[in-house]
């Protein structure tokens, strides 16, 4: 199982593409997700980084890129003047319409 899990983020396939080789896809994920909330992956990172910089291996670089892109209103789902959401708008404008008026009316 544990050969599932490396293949799985090695190769970056879905889990339900694991090969048959590995065993039940939901067991290897199951048993990848309690390594995760348990620490595990974060516990073996660590060791590998502190093992890889005690011997010069690895190269502590640090970059900033302050490019900025914004994207048009319209491009990120902003509301559009007027438009509403959801459907009590609708029940609302609707009783408004069926209120009788509050001007006298004309005998």
């Amino acid at each position: 199982m544990v050969n599932g899990v490396l293949w799985r983020l090695r190769t970056g396939a879905p889990w339900r593409d694991l090969p048959d080789r590995f065993g039940p896809w939901q067991t290897v994920y199951e048993r990848f997700a309690r390594w995760e909330a348990d620490g595990t992956w974060a516990r073996l990172l660590e060791h590998v980084q502190v093992r890889d910089d005690a011997v010069g291996r690895v190269e502590w670089t640090v970059s900033v890129d302050s490019t900025m892109n914004r994207a048009h209103q319209h491009a990120v789902g902003a509301r559009k003047k007027g438009m509403r959401t959801g459907t009590n708008w609708k029940i609302r404008a609707a009783r408004k319409r069926a209120r009788p008026s509050a001007a006298p009316e004309a005998d």
